[in-house]
């Protein structure tokens, strides 16, 4: 047995490896840059160069080792030489000495100390048994290293030298291509006969391992030496074309592994190989070769079979919603509602949603963040003056400069096949002598023909069932019937004052002071000020133009914070408006204006939202006839036909002695340059007719919306929503409405309903008396006293410009 002389046993210094096990009787280099394992060398240097190295049990990558990390048996080593420096590192030769068994670890600081005994080694068995094993180690030593690459003798006479049989199964445990689990249960076996047998079967396995190898690299060297022949003439080929002109930017092979590498269908894949064999086939100086190069490109390029596959979290969504847009509840619970059925039903074909609304109030965005909270790219096409149906389905190949349209450019750029796709205003899409582009989309928009849609460039089917679709639009009139019926509506209103207070404060005012180069230390921005510019020089649905204003002011504070004499924070307030943005643009506050007879507050839907209009009505002498002005579409030139008729034919006993016949009425709309058109003015204008033959003012804080029949019942009318959000931004305090509009308040802000103080009517002698104050004495006769409201849908508000 080996003797080991004066080894140490108490406090020895703890050098961690990673991923090696070092044996007795072998040298071996490490490189040492751990601050445990320096702090083991500079002590190891006080106790004459003895370490104790130690494998890990699991490696820890993202923090220091500890003795909790260690096996208990390691090998006791002398450091025989060490180079480098504690900045880059050391590059240390250990020579193992003993096998050491470890009873305590000590640490202190980043230093791991141990103590414990060295192992004895055993025979276990006689001298004829050890030198039968130690044959069978060399034997099949020497045939491992003959199946291992590159000159192998010097290690095999290495082996054969090796008499000692300790020193010779440490070698080769060490030099054992093995996993650290087993190396180390060889190293903690003390037997001779049961290491020298535990490393029998492992040579053996390694043996037959090579062996397989060895056979497979000689069938792969078999074959490979075809491939390098056919490689070699491919090679000279490509050498004779060149000379000849006739080798282009990407050879044949390229696109060969291109379009394996692409994941296409078997169809399009025959499609492509049938046009690299073209390309082959026809030489550089061809204009075609170029047309076939651009296409190959293109279908390489398509996302055939990539798709991400991120989970849907409906409450990750719902943060990401909420933080990123502040209200819009309704239609935030809609998207919520629809990823829920997305994650119910996994197979669920592509989703096509439209987001109808004024400009400004986060339409776009919206779709951001759905893709956000899907996890997939977004990808956005504006259609905003689209008159070409080829911008949607490209241009065939056969024409110059033929490219494909928006729809596979867009899957192209995603770069997967299941992004969400932003169809930006596509209300905006005009026809042209090119085609109709919203006919080109109805194919794209409809989930039972997309999955084979064929652009026109690319002229094979491509599969857009997996998108999610979402188109945005201000206005639904100007969509045709069919593309909108392929579409699931979703509607967005304005923002309340309160709810662009709060987007101001919290999004809107921290990315223009970054913008411009702030910090909230050097600017302040009080909410009365934004409260002077949400009501005095803005007037919008959303908040795009508050958004100008407010850069408008960060811009002017500018110069205030460069001045070193400035007391920082600039405070903008109400005050300081005037001087950065000027007088006053709008004023809302009607409650203030006269409101002589004839003269009524109505209540418009338009595309940014809702607004107020003022019908004013003139008498002056003539013969009875009634003048319309104000661009009015024919809709509501009809109601104010009835209107007159109606006072006509049921205030004879409130007016009389008055004649018609002898007096013209002229009725007139402001904003004359706008366009109006609708039924929901009919009581407004009758009101206003009312109080013009009667003489009597009608309140200024109060307006009306609403459609009138010949028989004077009120009909429900659409866009009460924005309606209602415009008359209380406009200082309204009461406002009358058709009784079967009642249930569309749901829908209005609670703020909104709370200052509001609403009167719902069904026959026209109700408006007349919340509007003049008349009574059933005061009336010929009680307007529509037995005959039912006729039924129909209220009116959608739409049309072009002010819709009444």
């Amino acid at each position: 047995m080996k003797d080991y002389g004066a080894t140490p046993t108490l406090h020895i210094p703890v050098l961690p490896t990673r991923n090696t096990v070092v044996f007795p009787d072998t040298t071996l280099p490490l490189l040492v840059g751990r601050k445990v394992s320096m702090e083991a060398l500079a002590r190891a240097r006080e106790k004459d160069n003895w370490i104790l190295i130690i494998a890990p049990k699991t490696e820890a990558a993202d923090r220091e080792p500890t003795s909790r990390d260690l096996y208990t048996v390691g090998t006791l080593a002398k450091i025989e030489n060490s180079e480098g420096d504690p900045s880059l590192g050391f590059r240390v030769l250990v020579r193992g000495v003993a096998r050491f068994k470890v009873d305590s670890f000590t640490e202190s600081g980043r230093l791991i100390l141990a103590s414990g005994d060295v192992l004895r080694d055993e025979r276990g068995t006689g001298t004829e048994t050890v030198d039968a094993l130690v044959e069978n180690l060399k034997q099949i030593a020497s045939e491992i290293l003959k199946l291992l690459p590159g000159d192998t003798h010097r290690a095999e006479d290495f082996i054969k030298s090796l008499d000692d049989p300790e020193t010779l199964t440490n070698v080769c445990a060490q030099y054992l291509d093995l996993p650290i689990a087993e190396k180390q249960s060889i190293l903690e076996l003390t037997n001779f006969k049961d290491r020298a047998l535990l490393l029998l079967d492992l040579l053996v396995k390694r043996k037959e391992e090579l062996k397989v190898q060895h056979e497979i690299g000689e069938k792969l060297s078999n074959k490979m030496g075809k491939l390098q022949r056919e490689s070699i003439l491919r090679e000279q080929m490509r050498t004779i074309r060149e000379e000849l002109g006739e080798e282009g930017e990407a050879g044949e092979k390229d696109y060969r592994q291109k379009i394996d590498e692409a994941g296409m269908p078997d169809e399009v894949k025959k499609v492509a190989l049938e046009q690299l064999k073209r390309l082959e086939s026809i030489g550089n100086q061809s204009p075609e070769s170029h047309v076939i190069r651009n296409y190959l490109d293109l279908l390489c390029a398509l996302p055939w079979s990539k798709a991400s596959t991120s989970a849907i979290d409906l409450t990750v969504a719902r943060e990401i919603l909420d933080k990123e847009h502040f209200g819009l509840d309704e239609v935030k619970k809609r998207i919520i509602q629809h990823l829920a059925v997305m994650k119910l039903k996994k197979g669920k074909k592509g989703s096509i949603l439209v987001l109808v609304g004024p400009p400004g109030v986060g339409k776009t965005s919206l779709g951001q963040s759905i893709a956000k909270a899907l996890g997939r790219k977004f990808v956005r096409a504006s259609l905003g003056g689209v008159r070409d149906e080829a911008e949607i389905r490209g241009h065939r190949r056969t024409y110059v400069g033929a490219l494909p349209g928006r729809i596979i450019e867009g899957m192209k750029r995603a770069g997967e096949n299941n992004p969400v796709f932003m169809l930006d205003e596509i209300d905006k899409l005009t026809r042209g002598w090119g085609g109709d582009p919203s006919s080109a989309l109805l194919e794209t928009l409809d989930p039972e023909q997309n999955h084979t849609f064929m652009d026109h460039y690319l002229d094979v089917p491509f599969d857009l069932s997996n998108v999610f679709f979402i188109a945005t639009a201000n206005s639904m009139e100007t969509i045709p019937g069919p593309l909108l019926d392929r579409m699931e509506i979703i509607q967005l209103s304005g923002y309340t004052h309160n709810e662009k207070l709060h987007i101001a404060r919290n999004h809107l005012v921290p990315k223009q002071i970054e913008e411009h180069g702030l910090t909230a230390k050097q600017i302040e921005i009080t909410e009365n000020a934004l409260m002077k510019m949400i009501s005095s020089y803005t007037r919008e649905a959303g908040v795009r133009d508050l958004q100008r204003r407010i850069a408008a002011v960060c811009r002017a504070s500018t110069e205030k914070v460069l001045n070193p004499l400035t007391k920082l924070p600039v405070v903008i307030d109400e005050k300081d408006l005037g001087d950065i943005l000027g007088r006053e643009k709008f004023s809302f506050d009607v409650a203030e204006m006269l409101a002589p007879a004839g003269v009524v507050t109505g209540l418009a839907w338009t595309p940014l939202g809702g607004d107020i209009l003022f019908i004013e009505s003139s008498l002056m002498p003539g013969s009875g006839k009634l003048t319309l002005t104000g661009q009015l579409g024919d809709v509501m030139k009809e109601s104010a036909q009835i209107a007159l008729s109606l006072v006509r034919s049921q205030l004879a006993a409130a007016v009389a002695g008055y004649e018609f016949e002898k007096n013209d009425i002229h009725v007139h709309v402001p904003a004359g340059a706008i366009p109006k058109d609708g039924p929901s003015a009919g009581i407004t204008m009758f009101t206003a007719l009312a109080s013009l033959v009667t003489r009597r003012p009608v309140n200024p804080k109060l307006a009306m919306t609403g459609e009138i029949t010949l028989r004077g019942a009120v009909m429900p009318v659409g866009g009460i929503k924005e309606k209602m959000i415009a008359a209380h931004r406009a200082g309204i305090r009461e406002v009358i409405l058709a009784r079967k509009n009642e249930p569309d308040l749901r829908d209005v802000p609670d703020e909104v309903k709370q200052d509001l103080k609403f009167h719902f009517v069904d026959r026209a002698d109700e408006v007349l008396k919340v509007a003049l104050g008349f009574n059933e004495y005061q009336l010929r006769v009680p307007l529509l006293s037995a005959a039912p409201a006729p039924t129909s849908p209220p009116a959608s508000g739409g049309g072009t410009g002010l819709s009444s």
